[in-house]
């Protein structure tokens, strides 16, 4: 990996270089996924199996696009009991954390008849998207539909590519039944966004997306935006680790490379204050990447949006951890819980050396689905709240309203708004 002293010359230029893998910057696509999006929500059906069979050469059609009890049932028979097991573990600790991030209509009352209050009632559908390209990911199942059944969800229902025989991943549909997911239909890419956003024959239409994707998915999620909900525009995995000179760099370099492994475009990022320890990191890495199953897209990555920084002090390397605002940040110091404490913006921090990325991917509990490409300055992790909406309650009685009155009736003729003044002058004549 490449070492590079960190500077605002350098950092500046890092900061650029990663902004190249926002989905923004993907306009050449922009059309295509236009074009499938209006084509499935004037067509419906008949446009999306059509693009089921040119994406996924799969014959998809209103007989069969529906995942069956049998084919959920055939797939426990395929996914091995130990991870069934893991994937149960995992549900517990998922929903133990989320069932904390509840929050409750409220009410507070005054004794001249005023009541305000604010209700708060969850989403009536949502749509999970998962996808089933390079590799499978139950564990985005778990974090997408658990938190939307802690929340009240009236109906999850959940699309997901097929291979060309119409067969589903065992490991998603295992994950999906585990997690409490209502319906599951085969359908992938731009196509099922807009099934999902605009509704079709087979399809209901949902009130919110979530899910992750590639750039077609994320373009498509930011098409249907305003007529649906939806969780984030999210870009590539990245990873970013503070280290001084305690950390175990075997350590770093593995978890560098957790991220590196997503994609060709993730971006993986040490700091450290220790040349000693940048060296020996970039070591490190160079020998796990030979060995590693991914190796192509790991030195991919690694090369394009890998860095090792090393700077003057644990100060500099704060303040640029909070300009890059990175999805996973790991400190791994001698007391990472003072540096936690300076952090303003990251997705997910890990603790300690023991306490790598991975862990909160598939098993700890707080949601793995975060805001990336520097938006963890103003986003927050998927949560409960992501899945609530909040009414707001107003009463006043009469004897509450009259003192009132004329101030919102003057209120209102500043504003030559003299319709909201009537509607509170009738009441009084």
């Amino acid at each position: 990996m490449r070492i590079i002293n960190l500077t605002s010359e350098t950092k500046k230029d890092i900061l650029s270089n990663l902004l190249k893998r926002s989905p923004d910057n993907y306009g050449e696509y922009e059309k295509i996924v236009k074009d499938i999006v209006e084509d499935v929500h004037i067509n419906k059906d008949e446009a999306l199996f059509k693009y089921t069979e040119k994406f996924d050469k799969a014959k998809i059609d209103a007989s069969n696009v529906k995942v069956t009890k049998e084919e959920i049932d055939a797939a426990y028979e395929e996914v091995d009991e130990s991870l069934l097991k893991i994937i149960r573990k995992a549900i517990v600790n998922i929903r133990t954390y989320h069932e904390k991030q509840k929050t409750y209509s409220w009410f507070d009352s005054s004794d001249n008849g005023i009541l305000l209050g604010q209700k708060v009632s969850p989403i009536g559908r949502v749509g999970v998207y998962v996808p089933g390209g390079k590799a499978v990911y139950p564990s985005s199942v778990l974090m997408n539909v658990i938190p939307a059944k802690v929340a009240g969800v009236g109906e999850i229902i959940m699309t997901t590519p097929c291979d060309a025989s119409g067969k589903v991943y065992s490991t998603t549909l295992v994950a999906a039944n585990e997690a409490g997911v209502d319906t599951i239909y085969k359908a992938g890419g731009a196509q099922a966004i807009a099934a999902l956003a605009y509704g079709t024959e087979s399809i209901p239409k949902v009130d919110k997306i979530v899910g992750p994707g590639n750039i077609f998915v994320a373009l498509a999620k930011r098409t249907v935006f305003g007529h649906v909900s939806i969780d984030s525009v999210a870009g590539p995995s990245e990873v970013m680790v503070i280290a001084d000179e305690t950390a175990n760099p075997r350590y770093v370099a593995a978890d560098l490379l957790s991220q590196a492994e997503h994609d060709e475009m993730a971006s993986c990022i040490l700091i450290t204050t220790s040349e000693e320890i940048a060296k020996k990191v970039s070591d490190e890495a160079e020998k796990f990447i030979e060995v590693l199953e991914r190796k192509e897209i790991i030195r991919k990555s690694v090369d394009d949006y890998g860095y090792i920084l090393v700077a003057a002090s644990m100060e500099e390397a704060i303040e640029t951890a909070n300009d890059i605002a990175s999805e996973h940040l790991e400190i791994v110091t001698k007391n990472p819980f003072d540096v936690m404490t300076r952090i303003k913006n990251a997705g997910a921090i890990f603790l300690g050396e023991y306490s790598s990325e991975p862990l909160g991917d598939y098993f700890a509990g707080p949601n793995h689905v975060l805001p990336t490409n520097g938006t963890a300055k103003f986003f927050s992790p998927l949560s409960v709240d992501d899945f609530i909406k909040k009414s707001s309650i107003i009463y006043y009685s009469e004897e509450a309203l009259k003192p009132v009155s004329q101030d919102i009736i003057d209120f209102a003729t500043a504003e030559k708004l003299t319709a909201h003044a009537n509607s509170i002058r009738v009441r009084f004549e």
